[in-house]
């Protein structure tokens, strides 16, 4: 049986390959036998193969004796949201992101919206699918269950509607499943939305939603300078990342946007903490100090930064990959809170969002991150740590190797899933020595992988 669809933190796969109903179904009782859940929430995304992969899960998991509320289409938070909210034993989103259109995969939580990973269960859900099942004594119950109400009013508590004014916005869904919860916020919101690629279809006729890429940016950037929008905003596929764009089109880096909404965020509650991953530190680090918080770095991935705010009991976490995680969302990630909360402080200011934003990438100015294809990452991250760190201020193994002087540092890690090596470098306000230390050290890695 092919199980390649099980990764480190959820299962991806092309359709039928290696994700395909009747594998759906078997995972679906391996997750009750392994998890014990009684009551779980379904969603799904609007990808073509979903509503019959969902169907098959749902069966597995009725057939091993779990009762199953289908939420129907939805975005990866509102599984959260409900598996939290309605206090069920765990919950399964039926979605691939960003992976190409003939892609499917599955994101798992238990009680609390608790993620699932290798390392604690999904691996075992994997290893149980090869075994054979028989059916339990009592089948579980199947029913729908409406959570659109209660989760938009979830959202809606997020912002101070007193202080919010007209604004025009623009959205772009990429044509996956954002474009439903913004037709539900707009009701209750004084936005006028200017809607790009706006309606949910699985055939992506615009490509697949993934703004983190270059070539995916320009209809929203069009799309604001054309309208005179005080903000672009796009969501990929499911939308669990959001990312950002200013008045003049210009897309934001997502480091620039943790710091900005743990300021934000901390305003609201008042001194907390924030978790934050270790590939760009500064300017979060100097917001969140200022705003009377605590900021706290985790090692980068959904799973971890999830555990540390519950270890921490953090109001907000934030990875410059644009996942967002908030205290009240059950400590998970969602696409639509960070937007509010920045139209939010676009009202209160009064200023353009590249005045809020100009002035930090001023301070810290970043590489944003670079990715090189190495032969031996390990041996290469060595010999850098050896050339770089004997004349450091510090060096730290949060996550990779994070090397730091007085007015420049670097983080170097490697990938998870593949032969690259990821590269940030940031400075205290001296872009050229940005730029410069960026060229060195990719030089340096140049050479030690031949």
């Amino acid at each position: 049986m092919d199980l390649s669809c099980f990764k480190a933190y959820d299962l991806r796969g092309s359709v039928p390959e290696q994700l395909n109903p009747a594998l759906a179904e078997l995972i679906g009782r391996a997750y009750v036998e392994i998890t014990g859940a009684k009551k779980v929430i379904v969603g799904y995304d609007i990808r073509l193969s979903s509503p019959e992969i969902t169907k098959a899960l749902s069966s597995g998991l009725m057939a091993a004796g779990a009762d199953v509320f289908d939420i129907g289409l939805c975005g990866t938070e509102q599984v959260y949201f409900a598996t939290s909210h309605y206090e069920m034993d765990g919950g399964i989103m039926v979605t691939a992101s960003h992976n190409p259109r003939n892609h499917n995969g599955m994101k798992m939580v238990g009680p609390e919206s608790r993620p699932i990973s290798s390392d604690n269960g999904l691996n075992d859900i994997r290893d149980r699918v090869r075994e054979p099942f028989a059916d339990a004594p009592v089948q579980g119950k199947y029913e729908t269950l409406e959570v659109t109400r209660a989760y938009i009013d979830h959202l809606l508590g997020y912002v101070d509607a007193a202080a919010l004014r007209p604004l025009k916005l623009v959205v772009n869904a990429g044509n996956g499943g954002a474009g439903l919860v913004i037709d539900q916020l707009e009701k209750h919101l004084p936005f006028e939305f200017i809607k790009v690629h706006h309606q949910p279809d699985g055939n992506f006729p615009h490509g697949v939603p993934n703004p983190i890429l270059e070539e995916n940016r320009a209809a929203t950037a069009d799309a604001v300078i054309e309208h005179g929008a005080a903000m672009g905003i796009a969501w990929d596929g499911d939308y669990d990342r959001c990312f950002f764009f200013d008045e003049n089109g210009r897309f934001i880096e997502g480091y620039y946007i943790v710091g900005l909404l743990a300021d934000q965020f901390l305003r609201k509650t008042g001194p907390g903490k924030v978790i934050h991953d270790p590939r760009l530190i500064w300017n979060t680090q100097d917001l969140v100090k200022a705003a009377g918080g605590e900021a706290i770095e985790s090692k980068t991935g959904h799973a971890f930064i999830k555990q540390r705010m519950r270890d921490e009991d953090a109001v907000y976490g934030g990875e410059m990959s644009a996942h967002h995680y908030f205290r009240d969302f059950a400590y998970c990630d969602s696409g639509m809170i960070p937007w509010l909360l920045i139209a939010e402080r676009l009202c209160q200011s009064g200023k353009p969002f590249s005045s809020l934003i100009d002035a930090r990438i001023e301070a810290y100015p970043a590489s944003g991150e670079i990715n090189r294809t190495i032969a031996d990452p390990p041996k290469v991250i060595a010999a850098i740590e050896e050339k770089y760190g004997a004349g450091a201020k510090s060096v730290s193994y949060v996550d990779g190797l994070s090397v730091e002087f007085d007015n420049w540092r670097f983080n170097l890690r490697m990938s998870n899933t593949e032969p690259v090596v990821r590269l940030n470098v940031e400075t205290r306000g001296d872009i050229p020595l940005m730029k410069a230390k960026t060229e060195e050290l990719l030089a340096e890695m140049e050479r030690l992988n031949k």
